[in-house]
């Protein structure tokens, strides 16, 4: 990081320039981003000393370190503008003012073994005043551009030699006017109590520990006229306050949803009281990428890249085994051999987890790369074990397994009496292969259309060859052509050619919960453009049971049998659906494509869905997709279907059975992680 002397951060101040740096003797760290009317300060965040005094110290390290603010810098990073004290209050506390800031007994404690002299008490309160030259510099630059400005003033505080009780935070508005900013306070604690941390109840409350007394408060009260500062104290539940020993989890958890509450309040604050009336809750991040998490990116696209999930999944020798499995009249056990995996299982996985994920400041967008790492962890994980009797538990792992929820629905769906006007029609692979050339070349999508004898679905989308591939020998009705057209080239391929474009790569590897979006998605199209079927709704259903039968009894032939003897499968479309199920060992992915388009049908009716088709995503992540494309660091989705706009009316009878599939608890509740990089009809 770069070294500034206060003049030339003054001066890049007034010059409003963006810039990050430590002072030159580096007892604080500024960050702009870009100029917002938001200041977020961790006045006592640092441990560290001056290396001429640091034997003066009566207090050990640990002492130290339990009366200091450790991770509240943490809190902030996500935010534009952050000014973060480096040195520990123990030297000179800045919530103090100048006379008074070097402590003599803290806490009932002495801290110095010998009295600073007069010239170390000047060095220190130097850097205090430099601290707080640069902040009103600050200040002064924000109020002359935005009429007002708001300071999160964030601390911690230690519980457990208190009494029971203790607020999750706490506002101090003692030296508040009340009279003016009650409704910034009001809407601080609501969101705040708001926040859901793991295995913790949680609340917020004001002058329930502490007033507010603090010096930066007081500071700029006697200076400034429209800055309203914010005293915000968080309880140390995310760390161990006797050990130090921090909790990862909640740590994260806060983390992401303390910047979520920053960014509203700020937004309600710019609205009501600057300069600034029509903004938007984004306009308070910054919109220029964070260069780690370029660098990230990067890493782990070139890492991931080619881990196609079905390239290693379906079997290589499928026309063989269909040959001898006919040829025995069913009663032989189909020997499936599968493409060898050409990457080193331990090796890939040590390579993800030493990703620098941590050096992402903003915390929902460290968040996703977390869980992308973790997702393509077990993804690996299950690759390995194609072919092996293992393979079935790291499926289940994966994707998961129907719950009673699933099966109801397809159930429910297999007993719908058929619907009139049945299309008897049919479409051959030349005719499919003509129609996919010709709606790519309508929607100027730049894609291979291909035929393949090595499908086991009747089209697949291969995200890195960008090309649709068509499987041989089809006989299909027109219906499910253009349903097809409106799964593969609408969903998939728009959502490649979408990907391929943005500047951050993990959108073409494939957020958690992918899969049943993709599905969801593309299914939802084939609703949409007039082209769901009843036929269709039961095979899907189908797939569900399928999955379970496959589960209860994992043994192909009678996978089979059930099919044909109890829903009266031809052999043709029975065998291919076994397959479907057991290839790998057993893989339950098919039974999430009617939870998927359950689930995109409900979000469609309560917000726009089009940001999902920037890549490979997650429904689970809209509203961080939102806020980067209003952040500009991702493109708006090019490439999206025109019935999102103005879907085509489908029969009554139709409209009600979608309608009637119901989301598994299981996604609803704890959401859904899975990475693909091939997808399939």
């Amino acid at each position: 990081m770069q070294k500034l002397s206060e003049q030339e951060i003054i001066r890049r101040i007034d010059s409003s320039e963006q810039f990050e740096c430590e002072l030159f003797d580096g007892s604080f760290v500024i960050k702009i981003e870009s100029y917002t009317p938001i200041i977020c300060t961790a006045i006592h965040a640092g441990n560290q000393f001056r290396s001429n005094i640091t034997d003066r110290i009566d207090l050990s390290e640990q002492e130290r370190f339990y009366e200091e603010d450790p991770y509240t810098d943490q809190l902030i990073q996500s935010m534009p503008i952050t000014l973060i004290a480096q040195d520990s209050r123990y030297e000179y506390d800045l919530n103090r003012p100048i006379s008074n800031c070097i402590y003599t007994k803290a806490w009932g404690k002495t801290v110095w073994k010998t009295k600073l002299s007069p010239k170390e008490r000047a060095e220190s309160t130097r850097k205090h005043q430099a601290f707080y030259r640069v902040l009103d510099a600050l200040v002064t630059k924000l109020e002359n551009q935005f009429g007002a400005t708001l300071v999160f003033d964030i601390h911690s505080y230690n519980h457990i030699r208190r009494e029971e009780g203790t607020p999750t935070f706490n506002i101090g508005t003692e030296q508040i006017d009340m009279d003016r900013w009650h409704s910034v306070i009001s809407l601080s604690l609501s969101k705040l109590s708001a926040i859901d941390l793991p295995n913790m109840p949680v609340n917020a409350a004001e002058n329930n520990v502490f007033y507010g007394r603090g010096y930066m408060i007081s500071h700029i009260n006697s200076r400034f006229q429209n800055c309203l500062v914010l005293p915000i104290e968080v309880k140390k539940v995310f760390m161990d306050e006797l050990t130090g020993e921090l909790y990862p989890l909640v740590m994260q958890s806060l983390c992401q949803q303390f910047k979520d509450c920053l960014v509203d309040i700020a937004a309600f604050f710019s609205r009501r009281f600057t300069s600034k009336k029509k903004i938007k809750k984004f306009d308070m991040l910054a919109e220029t990428m964070d260069p780690a998490v370029t660098k990230v990116d990067r890493a782990l696209f070139q890492l991931a890249k080619g881990l196609e999930t079905l390239l290693y999944i379906n079997p290589i020798n499928i026309p063989a085994e269909k040959k001898q499995f006919f040829k025995s009249n069913g009663n032989y056990h189909p020997n499936f051999r599968y493409r060898q995996l050409d990457i080193d299982p331990y090796w890939f996985r040590e390579k993800l987890y030493r990703l620098p994920i941590s050096s992402i400041r903003d915390a929902s967008i460290q968040s996703l790369y977390r869980d992308v790492v973790d997702g393509l962890s077990e993804k690996i994980a299950m690759l390995v074990k194609a072919g092996q009797p293992d393979f079935l538990y790291e499926s289940l792992k994966y994707y998961g397994e129907p719950s009673s929820v699933d099966e109801q629905n397809a159930r429910f769906l297999l007993h719908a009496n058929p619907l009139e006007h049945m299309d008897d029609s049919h479409v051959t692979t030349d005719a499919l292969l003509k129609k996919m050339k010709n709606a790519a070349a309508q929607w100027n999508m730049p894609c291979k259309v291909e035929t393949s004898t090595k499908l086991v679905a009747a089209a697949m989308v291969s995200n890195s060859r960008k090309t649709v591939m068509i499987a041989k020998n089809l006989s299909i009705s027109n219906t499910e052509a253009e349903a097809l057209v409106h799964h593969e080239l609408g969903v998939h391929m728009a959502t490649t050619l979408n990907a391929s474009s943005q500047k951050l790569k993990v959108f073409s590897l494939g957020l958690p919960s992918n899969t049943l979006t993709q599905e969801g998605l593309a299914i939802l199209n084939e609703y949409h453009s007039g082209n769901m079927t009843l036929e269709r709704l039961q095979g899907l259903a189908l797939r569900v049971l399928a999955v379970r039968e496959m589960l209860n009894h994992n043994d192909f032939r009678h996978t089979y049998s059930f099919l044909v003897e109890d829903h009266h499968l031809s052999q043709e479309a029975a065998f291919k659906l076994a397959v479907r199920v057991h290839r790998g060992g057993g893989f339950t992915k098919d039974y999430l494509y009617l939870n998927g388009v359950s689930m995109a049908l409900t979000l469609y009716k309560t917000q726009n869905i089009k940001n999902l088709y920037v890549g490979k995503t997650g429904f689970g992540y809209l509203p961080i997709i939102n806020e980067m494309i209003d952040r500009q660091l991702v493109q708006e989705p090019k490439y999206y279907p025109s019935f999102l706009d103005s879907p085509k009316e489908v029969s009554p009878i139709l409209e009600y059975l979608m309608n009637c599939i119901r989301p598994s608890d299981r996604y609803s509740t704890i959401g859904y992680k899975q990475n693909g990089g091939v997808i399939a009809a």
